[in-house]
């Protein structure tokens, strides 16, 4: 593994490998192009490189002053465990210092964003376009 590269832009951003990881790590995925509206929408980016390979990405939306929501942290499989989803999460949280923040985790990954100091909402709610499919997903 060479030195891990940050990238706080959309620049030069592989779509397709996007979408690969989100489904090799089944979290939900789009085509690529949805993705690439979807993170140039976002408040702050950051995709992590070894070398040419895209490891691990995520992105934020926030009004910049006190909610931030953070979507789509993904480490490439043969990265994880070795910090890069926690350097993602604690890099976004650094992009709007002073917000509260939330976010879905997917089922069995709780663990790892209560190590970071998230804890399970009580009042959270959602209205998906497939409630039947989250439901047998396990998120509701």
């Amino acid at each position: 593994m060479e030195q891990l590269r940050i990238q706080h832009d959309t620049a030069g951003v592989d779509w397709k490998t996007v979408a690969d990881t989100l489904r090799d790590v089944r979290m939900g995925y789009y085509a690529p192009d949805k993705h690439n509206r979807a993170f140039d929408n976002s408040y702050a980016v950051i995709f992590v490189f070894d070398g040419a390979v895209m490891v691990g990405f995520g992105r934020i939306l926030s009004d910049g002053e006190y909610q931030s929501a953070i979507y789509d942290v993904a480490v490439n499989p043969d990265y994880q465990g070795r910090g890069i989803g926690k350097m993602i999460v604690c890099e976004l949280m650094n992009t709007t210092p002073g917000c509260n923040f939330i976010l879905y985790s997917s089922p069995g990954k709780e663990c790892f964003y209560e190590k970071l100091g998230f804890r399970k909402m009580k009042t959270g709610m959602a209205a998906y376009l497939s409630s039947e499919t989250m439901q047998k997903k396990g998120f509701t």
